[in-house]
């Protein structure tokens, strides 16, 4: 029989134990968070609504402040404004959104000036216990004004009593030398335990139960390898275009977006050996270590799409990633990526690990797929499948493995079909956190195993820095492909080719959907 759900509070309260690595962290010290770019979309949109669900759950320290700091002209009734529409306030918690606001304050300052931080020093200060604080700063800002932002918390912004941290958001430069030149910058500011690089993706459900499914199971471990794995593919599909931000998407291109960070971090969990236990820099070093394992990746072994309007389509569906006002018309910028990478160590020598990722495809998905080999011997006439484990990512978070079974009724038939985890139907009464909230709640109690360090991150940019700027100077082209399409034919040819075996007979249906 198992037991009683949690409560949203208590899965939080156990994951807030579970974390505290950091022997510093104590409830009743005074914690001041401070949301620089309080102005921007970031903030409005993740940052003030995660606060908000972390401080009305119970799960902050019970004397923490805000501070907003933007260049902008605002006020903190301005901000609540701005942040309603995106905090799921219902009416019972209007009282405690109010003492969350009360808690908040707002300055305006430049982010290139130090006396701009003094003031926001001597704010923090005049806050009840400022003197004693503990300091966390948020950079939800562009990457352009990171080097003048740090460089002024660092000299007039610590704490002198208290621990200091900063959240920093991707992306983490745009090749290898621009990373090298973040992380030296910040990495004379600050040491590697007070810098926490941000990626939501570590934040979410299914990635950080790749851990325990692999680690904590022993069914899958004689078969987690070359001799049983056929090749492993990751996803990330979305379903909508650029939708009138393509000048930004247009800087950075999806292989920057999406695959070198998001797709390259689900593959180091799936890869990666076990750690000597589950502490941050145990569980990262085995992440680098397989990271160092992977070759460059070769433009053979890429294909690059870019969307084009479907006639049929209703809407943004019309429109091509060209239409998009914001995107330089003559612009080669791949809106769909498909990559394969080699591990090459004694576990996964000679595997493909396929990378796809796309704007404008056929439906919203995020997954990790590990198709296993043929079963030698066949004795049923080639009418079985390849097993496949899944762990789907989003939306309806769920495992599944998909296998073959006789086919009920009075012939002797194999048929595709799954052993179903899906969380919403086995876990009906508990909420998943957000990544934020549970990414926020990290740096909190001092735990960094979600969050990129300096040397994983370069090991990152060296597998795909050299691909990125033979796209660049060779001015490569990609292949069109429909709005609302699985992508171009090329990328299912590129993933059969390496050894991927898409029947294209089976689609998993939610069994359980509400």
């Amino acid at each position: 029989m198992s037991s009683l759900p949690l409560s949203r509070s208590e899965v939080f309260g156990q994951l807030r134990k579970e974390l505290h690595e950091d022997k510093e962290f104590h409830q009743s010290d005074v914690h001041v968070f401070v949301i620089m770019g309080a102005s921007g979309d970031l903030a409005k949109k993740k940052i003030y609504p995660t606060l908000w669900w972390l401080f009305r759950d119970g799960l902050l320290p019970e004397q923490t402040y805000f501070v907003g700091y933007a260049r902008s002209a605002l006020t903190i009734e301005g901000i609540r404004t701005a942040c309603l529409p995106y905090l799921k306030v219902a009416d019972s918690e209007a009282e405690r959104l109010s003492v969350f606001f009360s808690r908040n304050t707002y300055l305006s300052g430049s982010y290139s000036e130090g006396d701009s931080f003094s003031h926001l020093h001597s704010h923090i200060l005049s806050l009840p216990g400022g003197n004693m604080a503990n300091r966390l700063f948020y950079l939800a800002l562009p990457p352009s004004v990171y080097h003048d932002v740090t460089r002024n918390i660092r000299n007039h912004c610590m704490s002198a009593k208290g621990w200091n941290r900063v959240i920093v958001e991707k992306p983490f430069g745009r090749d290898l030398q621009s990373s090298e030149e973040l992380s030296a910058h910040l990495s004379a500011l600050f040491t590697e335990d007070q810098i926490y690089r941000i990626d939501h993706y570590l934040g979410k459900e299914m990635v950080q139960n790749l851990m325990v499914l692999r680690f904590g199971n022993r069914i899958f471990g004689p078969i987690w390898n070359r001799d049983s794995v056929a090749c492993v593919v990751l996803t990330f599909k979305e379903p909508f275009g650029t939708q009138g931000r393509g000048g930004y998407f247009d800087d950075f291109g999806i292989i920057r977006d999406v695959m070198q960070n998001h797709l390259l971090q689900m593959l180091s969990l799936v890869a990666m050996e076990k750690p000597a236990s589950t502490s941050s820099d145990d569980v990262r070093n085995e992440k680098v270590k397989v990271l160092k394992c992977i070759a460059p990746v070769s433009l053979s072994d890429v294909v690059l799409g870019q969307y084009v309007g479907n006639p049929q389509g209703e809407g943004d569906a019309k429109l091509a990633y060209l239409d998009d006002p914001t995107v330089p018309k003559e612009s080669r910028t791949a809106t769909f990526a498909t990559a394969v990478l080699y591990v090459h160590n004694e576990r996964w020598e000679g595997v493909p690990f396929v990378l796809r990722c796309g704007k404008a495809l056929n439906e919203r998905k995020a997954e990790v797929r590990l198709q296993f080999t043929d079963v030698p011997g066949d004795i049923f006439a080639g009418h079985c499948r390849r097993n496949e484990l899944v762990v789907r990512v989003q939306p309806n978070e769920a495992v599944y493995a998909k296998m073959m079974s006789k086919k009920p009724g009075m012939y002797f038939s194999p048929e595709e079909t799954e052993l179903d985890l899906t969380y919403r139907s086995r876990y009906r009464d508990v909420k998943l956190p957000d990544a934020y909230e549970r990414l926020i709640l990290d740096v909190f109690c001092g735990s960094q195993m979600h969050f990129v360090r300096s040397d994983e991150l370069r090991e990152a940019w060296r597998i795909f820095t050299p691909l990125l700027h033979q796209i660049e100077q060779e001015k490569v082209s990609p292949i069109p492909y429909t709005y609302g399409s699985r992508g171009p034919p090329e990328a299912d040819n590129l993933s059969k080719k390496v050894g991927f075996r898409y029947e294209g007979t089976y689609k998993w249906v939610n069994p359980h959907r509400l």
